[in-house]
């Protein structure tokens, strides 16, 4: 007899490992493939900065002991100017999270297979999928397959489900540092925040960051996404390695300050508008969609919605055993995915791709702008609302907008 469940889902990152917990939860016969072997999960993918809210610890059950450090501030630097802002958030040790989904899902009956990479999709004779190929020659067969394998994602792939485009694809690398200035006169206390620098001298396209981990200890890191901004500001053959180092060197934070070893993390995502995310039997979550938020790169709490968005889907079609799988029946998905897990995309992408578009001085005067506007207009226009965006725009943004204007329709 072939090997079969309710659901099988490809990657045990978070995205993967929610949706397993909330499946499980309503007794769904549940298997997650894992490529990484278990002994070292999840020394390959732990590659998250682990910054996140207590609305996302709250909605999923996240204990207190996954945490490194709770923070009282959101912190946005310029390189001239920062703004401050209360926003309770935090940072988390990403690796024990991991874990934690892993073993909590187990608890409540899902089954996990590591060193399980999965190659490619199993196909009924109508072309619809009916299970996955994985470790070589092993197949694994369910009535729905989930995807949430991240950039890789090769069963969305083979369906034409996603489209990642390499234009598009943030990388970034992060180090934990001991040692770290986080109260340093010439900037803004960190002792208790999360700090997003936006600063084309340190990250051409992108943004580098500081989250404090104690009282010197901290996540220090640079994300940007490899596109025309990119390559405007970019110095020529300099690598991601080797922007983060320069800051490293410059800035007087880290004056003293060591690289804790083992601690460096590497990832990638991809910042772009959604295609399709699902077909018949089958759906995609997490940054297999991409579900990353556009403009700062968070991914935890959007990726663990995207999953229970996915599961809720799963649910209503496998509790009525005459109810299909199929496109439109999955469909409720992708509706709930725009209502929950990423309202307004399209306006949140256009301000992130004008915010990495404007130069150096426009973030100086971002700051003052934000500070003299009240605490809610950054949190609005993060979401997307086009009355706070209104409100960080000048008359002499035209030619920025004009620019934008003509890359859009190029």
């Amino acid at each position: 007899m072939p090997d079969r469940y309710d659901v099988v889902i490809a990657g045990a990152g978070p995205a993967g490992a929610q949706c397993a917990r909330d499946l499980a939860a309503r007794n769904y016969d549940v298997v997650v493939l894992e490529t990484e072997p278990e002994d070292e999960f999840p020394r390959q993918s732990n590659k998250s900065t682990a910054g996140t809210f207590p609305s996302m610890m709250a909605s999923f059950g996240i204990p207190d002991d996954v945490v490194m450090s709770y923070t009282d501030n959101v912190v946005l630097e310029s390189p001239n100017d920062h703004y401050e802002s209360y926003q309770p958030g935090a940072v988390l040790e990403f690796a024990e999270f991991k874990r934690f989904l892993v073993e909590d899902g187990r608890e409540s009956g899902a089954e996990y297979r590591f060193d399980a990479r999965v190659s490619r999709p199993i196909l009924d004779d109508d072309g619809v999928i009916e299970g996955v190929k994985y470790a070589g020659s092993e197949e694994v067969y369910a009535d729905v397959v989930v995807d949430a394998t991240g950039p890789a994602a090769p069963i969305a792939s083979a369906l034409d489900v996603v489209d990642l485009e390499r234009e598009n694809q943030a990388i970034g690398i992060e180090y934990e540092m001991d040692g770290v200035d986080l109260d340093h006169p010439e900037f803004a206390d960190l002792r208790r925040a999360m700090m997003l620098r936006l600063d084309h001298e340190i990250a051409p396209g992108g943004y580098s960051w500081i989250f404090a981990t104690g009282e010197e200890s901290a996540k220090v890191g640079i994300c940007y996404i490899q596109n025309d901004r990119h390559r405007e500001f970019a110095e020529e053959g300099q690598t991601v390695d080797g922007y983060l180092e320069g800051w490293i060197d410059r800035d007087p934070r880290f004056d003293g300050a060591e690289k804790i070893e083992g601690k460096v993390h590497r990832g990638s995502a991809h910042i772009q508008r959604p295609g399709r995310m699902h077909t018949d039997s089958f759906l995609a979550i997490g940054d297999t969609v991409p579900t990353i938020d556009p403009l700062w790169g968070e991914g935890i709490h959007k990726g663990m919605k995207s999953a229970r968005a996915a599961a809720a889907a799963i649910d209503r079609c496998l509790t009525d055993a005459n109810q299909p799988t199929d496109t439109e029946s999955l469909s409720i998905y992708e509706t709930l995915w725009h209502r929950d897990v990423a309202p307004r995309m399209n306006a949140r992408l256009m301000l992130t791709e004008l915010l990495y578009l404007a130069p150096n001085e426009r973030y100086d005067r971002l700051m003052r702008d934000l500070r003299r506007t009240d605490d809610d207009t950054l949190a609005k226009a993060n979401q997307g609302e086009k009355r706070a965006m209104s409100k960080l725009i000048h008359l002499d943004d035209l030619p920025l907008l004009a620019k934008y204007a003509r890359e859009r329709i190029e």
